[in-house]
């Protein structure tokens, strides 16, 4: 279909920008967009406090400061007001097997060489009885372990936060109104169109009889995708062939001991569980097929594994693992729950809505939308996703775990083709490939794929060249520097509270 058969030649100029629902995809899309176009743009955010929001993704990963860094946040503030803490990786636990644990983490491991990577020369280590724990040559890892954390100089570690949702989305909202975004409180009462079941969008009928005129519409309406799904009827993809979880059940409860600078990820026969520690509670779910637990028992279920006082009521969500066949169709872009969901593992629900809203920045349609932006949008958006998702598959395939059908499935099924050459590449060669622009770096594919449990069996030939004194020497070094790094760090939580001291006490 040509440019001009959908939209007319040198189109309607956007405008008008309308955000339909707030929580933290609206705010962040707002809150970027105010501050980088606000002066040219028109632009509403249409939310009803009477509708929740989701609220629970509480953990980030580290490209999060690309998004903060073009808002020209204060950190300090920012984790006062959030009551964020920091995060370095995630412990899974019980995910290769019952008992067995390893840490994701953030941080580089080891020194590369220019023709092999890091882990080629452990391996030859290790085959040679002169290497320690892979962990034990970065330093986020044993930072991790150890509970300590402080900033380095020259970006020397590398970090994300976890924070609560709800003030953050609060926080960002302060932001888009500084610069000239509108709140507009209220119920969407139907979407409207040129001409009934057809056309671009034209406005949001309010429950109130006001109607909110846009040229572009942004969908962050959740699960529901009012704009996207139900009005334009944009498709889904459904990814629950690979990703069997489709529940989580969510409660907060009061912190009993100090923040660990890392999420916890616990599997169990019927899913997982997360644990995200903040400064003034810890965020709790299962996450879990409803095949394997009722939706009844779940919370029950949650309960008991969980520490500390519940300070709210445990939380049902229905999702289902997928993407919308186009996430930016015609004048609506959808962002956050609305466009997909993978599901809460590995923290990137936040990252994809960050991602949107500044590749949205980059193609934004001021002179019109035109079908080619239109295209390399849902191009790129649909690479991000495939990325994640062959990341998120690899913790649930390559298992040792049998002791429920959910396990046993995820174990034995195909994979899609991109996965399945990555975990036979680095089984046979120990190479990893990052293709360019994917979220998740070389280290992670590593330590994941080591910790779920593949051993490689080659390594680089280059790794053959040094002799045991070498070998060893190059290993020692590099695991003495992280010895000594980590020895100067302060606990994570002291250093958390010296950080937002100021800010807690202007407030």
């Amino acid at each position: 279909m040509s440019v001009q058969t959908l939209y007319s030649d040198g189109a309607r100029p956007v405008r008008r920008v309308v955000i339909a629902g707030g929580g933290t995809a609206g705010w962040m899309v707002a809150a970027l967009m105010g501050k980088l176009m606000g002066k040219l743009l028109d632009i509403r955010l249409v939310e009803s406090e009477e509708i929740g929001t989701v609220g629970v993704g509480e953990a980030t990963i580290p490209a999060l400061h690309t998004y903060h860094e073009l808002l020209g946040l204060n950190e300090a503030e920012f984790m006062a007001a959030t009551q964020a803490t920091f995060k370095l990786g995630i412990k899974f636990e019980g995910w290769k097997a019952p008992g067995e644990d390893y840490i994701h983490s953030f941080g580089l491991t080891g020194k590369d060489h220019w023709s092999a990577g890091f882990q080629h020369f452990w391996l030859k280590g290790r085959e040679r009885g002169l290497a320690a724990p892979y962990g034990d040559y970065c330093l986020e890892l044993r930072a991790a372990e150890e509970q300590r954390f402080a900033h380095l100089p020259n970006n020397g570690m590398n970090y994300a936060y976890h924070l609560d949702a709800t003030r953050y989305a609060r926080f960002l909202r302060g932001l888009a109104e500084a610069h000239g975004v509108r709140r507009i409180e209220g119920k969407i009462a139907a979407v409207l169109r040129e001409q009934p079941g057809e056309g671009d969008l034209t406005a949001l009928q309010m429950e109130d009889g006001s109607r909110i005129e846009g040229d572009l519409f942004v969908d962050c309406t959740g699960f529901r995708a009012l704009l996207l799904g139900q009005t334009l009827g944009v498709g889904y993809e459904d990814w629950s062939h690979w990703l069997p979880c489709d529940r989580a059940v969510a409660v907060q409860t009061a912190s009993v001991r100090e923040a660990p600078p890392y999420t916890r990820s616990i599997a169990h026969p019927f899913g997982w569980q997360w644990r995200i520690p903040l400064q003034h509670r810890v965020g709790n779910g299962l996450v879990y097929s409803s095949r394997e637990l009722s939706d009844a028992d779940a919370p029950d279920m949650l309960r008991r594994h969980v520490e500390g006082e519940l300070i709210t009521e445990p939380r049902l969500l229905r999702f289902q693992p997928g993407q919308r066949h186009e996430v930016w169709h015609r004048n609506c872009v959808a962002m956050g729950l609305a466009s997909g969901f993978i599901e809460p593992l590995e923290s990137t629900s936040i990252h994809l809505v960050q991602r949107a809203a500044i590749r949205l920045m980059r193609l934004f349609p001021a002179g019109g939308i035109r079908e080619v932006d239109v295209r390399e949008f849902n191009q790129q958006t649909t690479q991000d996703l495939q990325h994640i998702r062959d990341f998120i598959i690899l913790h649930y395939h390559v298992t040792e775990r049998d002791d429920s059908a959910l396990w046993r499935h995820v174990r034995t099924m195909a994979v899609p083709e991109t996965l399945r050459h990555r975990i036979e590449l680095f089984r046979e060669t120990a190479r990893v490939f990052r293709p360019l622009d994917e979220l998740f770096a070389e280290n992670s594919w590593i330590q994941v794929m080591m910790g779920q449990g593949i051993s490689p069996q080659h390594h680089h030939p280059v790794a053959d060249l040094m002799g045991d004194a070498e070998l060893s020497q190059f290993l020692n070094n590099i695991r003495s520097q992280v010895s000594r790094q980590l020895a100067g760090l302060p606990p994570h939580q002291a250093y958390v509270e010296r950080l937002c001291a100021p800010y807690r006490a202007a407030a």
